[in-house]
Formats: structure tokens, sequence, C-alpha cells
């Protein structure tokens, strides 16, 4: 993502409290989705793996899973690593840049692939190109589970969408007494929906379901949605899971203890 900064990342990390709308329920979504039971081995790649949240909460609720995570801010890696370091070799850092095709054949063998606020940097043609290289890559049981905002199609959606950010953003920092936050929200202008940026590209939610499908996933679903933010999943196989997957109550009590880790920056 050459158009995203060291700055950007440090802004993110400083609102992503508030910024990010039902950031628990939404990556508990993620978890919930991956179509293996807990006492599962399974891989899993993690597209943009940011400060590594995510990934804890994964490895924690998946003590049988492995991991690499992948992002392009030396920052955020650093603090990723420091964060997974617990789980030892079952978690990996590295680096990549989302737009080139290089670390694709990185999947290869993946049985879970997530990503979490990262592909809406690439365009639509660079989507569908990455949806099938993922759809061949990953196991017959695998799945795909994307978090991220999606383009509304109808002016009075987008209006919609920028009302429910702001009022998210600021229910959060009201619960948590972080006015401050709430406005460095408005004063970074984080609202795509209100102060678009060309660096963003989000894609409608209905055409990414329709590409994963074309890619050959055999089922498509949205699985969340909040503010223009989605949870959406691509299964190669229509087959329930052979184990029971994760349930939500527990996938949200593994990503608060996550979410509320201050994993202290590495020296």
């Amino acid at each position: 993502m050459s158009d995203w900064t060291e700055k950007d990342s440090a802004v993110f990390r400083d609102i992503a409290a508030v910024a990010v709308p039902r950031r628990t329920e939404m990556l508990a979504a993620v978890l919930a989705s991956i179509p293996y039971g807990a006492a599962e081995a399974f891989k899993v790649v993690d597209i943009g793996a940011g400060e590594g949240r995510l990934d804890a909460a994964l490895l924690e609720s998946f003590p049988r899973a492995t991991l690499l995570a992948l992002d392009g801010s030396e920052s955020m890696r650093a603090l990723a690593a420091h964060r997974l370091e617990r789980f030892g070799t079952r978690a990996k850092v590295r680096p990549f840049n989302l737009p080139t095709l290089d670390w694709w054949d990185l999947m290869h063998g993946a049985d879970v692939i997530v990503s979490s606020l990262c592909l809406h940097h690439l365009n639509d043609a660079k989507k569908q190109y990455l949806f099938r290289a993922v759809a061949d890559r990953i196991s017959a049981r695998g799945a795909f589970i994307v978090a991220d905002m999606v383009e509304p199609q109808q002016p009075v959606v987008r209006r919609l969408f920028a009302e429910q950010w702001d009022a998210s953003a600021l229910e959060q920092a009201t619960r948590m007494g972080a006015e401050d936050l709430f406005a460095a929200f408005q004063t970074e202008r984080w609202n795509h929906f209100r102060f678009p940026d060309a660096a963003d590209q989000p894609s409608p939610l209905f055409f990414q379901l329709m590409w994963l499908k074309h890619a050959g996933f055999a089922i498509a679903d949205c699985v969340w949605a909040a503010a223009g933010h989605v949870v959406f999943a691509g299964f190669k196989s229509a087959d329930p899971p052979m184990s029971p997957p994760l349930a939500l109550d527990y996938a949200l009590a593994s990503v608060s203890r996550a979410l509320a880790d201050a994993g202290e920056r590495p020296n």
C-alpha cells in the first residue's frame, strides 16, 4: 500500500478504539465464521494484520492453529511480533506489499485466510484477481473471511453510512470517556463516507460476493454489518463444518481480551 504511511499507522492505532464501528463485534464475527472447531489444527494467513490483535484472539481461541501475519507497516509488524510472541512458533510475522503478486504463494496450503480493514486499498480489478488467487490456493475446506468497509451505490445510503459511522464513533468514545479520540476521528477526517480519500477504494458488497462465487467459492455470505462496514466470507465447501465452530460469546470474550491488551511497544 504505497499511499499508506507510518503516520497513518500511528493515527489508526490511536483512534481505532472509536473509529472502527463496533470493533469487538466485527472481529468476533470473523472468528465465529471460521469453519473449524477449537480442537482442530489448521493454517491461517492474515492479509494486513496490523498490530496483531485479531491474530492474538484467533490463536487463543484455536490453540492448534498456526498463523502467518502479513503487513506492510514496519511499526505494525513490530507490535504484532511482540503481541504474538507468547504463541511461539505458532505465529510468524512477515512484510508484504498488498498490490504486488510476489506474496501470493505464501497462501498456498492455508485453510483460512482473513483480512481486516485492508482490501479497500485495492481497486475492483485487483480485488477480483486476489479473490481468485485465494480460491486457487486454499484447502478444500478453506474459507476467506474479510472485514472491511464497502461502497454504497446510492447517495442516500452514503449519507446514512456517514451518519451511522459518526454516531458509532461518538458512542464508543463517550462510553470510554475518551471524547478526545472522537475529536481526533473528526480532525483526521477518518469517515470515508463523509470525506472520500483516493487511497481508499471500497467496492459494493454485492459485487464482492459475486466475485467470490466467480473465483470458485461454493458459498459467499455476509455475516455482519454496521455503519458501512461488513464481514463477508467465501467458503470453498458448502458442507457443514466437521466440528462445531467457535461460539459467538466465546469469540466476543477472546476479542475483548485482545483489544484490552495494551501491548507494550518493543524496545
